[in-house]
């Protein structure tokens, strides 16, 4: 595993840009977001992805998420209307994750099979937000929950004991919280909350 210590408010530019090399180069990358640490790949890679499904253990009815770096993004991956469009724009960046209709830019191994729904997030976390930038597209995420195991690790110092043969790479950026995302499914006329996590969704509601 390579470990790259990077700043948690102002982000070393020339680090960043490894970690989005690593991402380019279908890597399995763990990195901080605004709530916990979360594993990460690149839209489309193949070897990080199989290697996320089996140390997370997942299988095909997984919903996955994009972290996209801001609402302009999102369109071309989910379809939403212009009052879910309203409804994001006020609840973005946030510790939320949007369950919406996949458009066809997004892989059918990636898409909820029956569902055809994908998960959406914009993330308030400057590195994440600084290595969205320099990927130029979404980054496929999942939360760094380990199977059997219902809190993620916030200790970057414990992933790297546990998972350093597992995972390519990481960004230590200290301490995280063990918070998890609110999961909204905006698929229906009402929304309805998934998971109730950082994110404050009772407007939406």
């Amino acid at each position: 595993m390579q470990v790259l210590y990077i700043h948690p408010e102002n982000p070393q530019p020339r680090l960043i840009e490894q970690a989005a090399q690593m991402l380019a180069n279908d890597k399995l990358l763990i990195y901080p977001t605004d709530t916990s640490y979360a594993f990460g790949c690149r839209l489309g890679a193949k070897d990080a992805l199989a290697q996320l499904k089996l140390v997370r253990q997942l299988d095909d009815k997984h919903q996955f998420t994009l972290l996209c770096r801001d609402l302009s993004e999102i369109a071309n991956y989910a379809t939403v209307d212009n009052m879910q469009f309203k409804q994001l724009k006020a609840h973005t960046p946030a510790p939320i994750t949007f369950i919406l209709p996949a458009t066809k830019d997004v892989p059918k191994k990636l898409a909820h099979p029956k569902k055809k729904t994908i998960g959406i997030r914009v993330p308030s976390n400057p590195i994440a937000q600084a290595l969205l930038e320099a990927m130029g597209e979404p980054i496929l995420t999942s939360s760094l929950m380990l199977p059997g195991e219902d809190i993620v690790m916030d200790d970057p110092f414990e992933i790297e004991e546990r998972l350093g043969s597992l995972v390519d790479g990481l960004i230590n950026a200290g301490i995280k919280t063990t918070k998890l995302t609110t999961i909204v499914d905006m698929t229906s006329s009402r929304a309805e909350i998934i998971r109730q996590g950082a994110g404050d969704v009772s407007e939406l509601i």
